[in-house]
Order: structure tokens, then C-alpha cells, then sequence
């Protein structure tokens, strides 16, 4: 087993890793809309929020090896369940043809107030 770690996206606020990389597999943590630099949840619309989780998603498979064509599942949080359909249309901007297995959750709220939470499972 191998953690994963990048300047380029978000240090951990917690006791966990940006990933950990285990036979072939790479499971990251869930990402909020943090800025990488300061470390500060972007006040932004839901749209950019989508948009910097997606950014630091990226960065973490990259430290890992992977990207988004090799995800397996990704698992979706949603302060608000009616920024589905926007969550849906930035998400598929992402994954372009591939279409990973999925689960969307709407839950009461996230750290630091973000809006949106994702993680994802890939091959390495």
C-alpha cells in the first residue's frame, strides 16, 4: 500500500491522505473545493466548486498515476440535491464517453461548507 500526496491539490485537513494506491487500485479521498494554495474552501458558485473538486481530483490521480478514463466508481455529495442536473452536465465535461459506475448522495452538510464532495476509485 502507497499514499499519495500532492502539492497540487489540497493537503488532507484530516488524519487521512489525498489517496492510497493498492493492487492497481487507487482510492482518493473525498475532495471539497479547496484551494490548493491556501488551503481555503473556494466562495464561489456551485458551478466553480464542481470545477476546483474536479481540478483536484485530477491532480491527485495524476500524483498516482491514473485519470479520469480509468475511473471505476465515483461517489458524489450534494449539500443541495436540486444542483443535481448542473452537477450532472460538469461531471459528464469530465468523463467525456466514460461512464464510471456512480452514486449521488444529498447530505445535511460538508466541511468548511462546501456544496460538493467527490471521490473515486480508478486502476492505476
Amino acid at each position: 500500500m502507497d499514499y499519495v500526496a500532492t502539492d497540487a491539490a489540497p493537503k488532507a485537513i484530516g488524519p487521512y491522505s489525498q489517496a492510497v494506491k493498492a493492487n492497481g487500485l487507487v482510492f482518493t479521498s473525498g475532495q471539497i473545493a479547496l484551494d490548493p494554495a491556501s488551503g481555503n474552501l473556494i466562495d464561489e458558485s456551485f458551478e466553480a466548486q464542481v470545477h476546483r473538486v474536479f481540478r483536484n481530483l485530477e491532480a491527485v490521480l495524476r500524483e498516482a498515476g491514473s485519470d479520469f478514463s480509468r475511473v471505476l466508481r465515483a461517489t458524489v455529495y450534494l449539500t443541495d440535491l436540486a444542483n443535481f442536473q448542473t452537477l450532472n452536465t460538469i461531471y459528464a465535461s469530465y468523463f467525456g464517453d466514460h461512464k464510471p459506475a456512480r452514486t449521488t448522495v444529498g447530505v445535511a452538510q460538508l466541511p468548511k461548507g462546501g456544496a460538493v464532495e467527490i471521490d473515486l476509485v480508478a486502476l492505476t
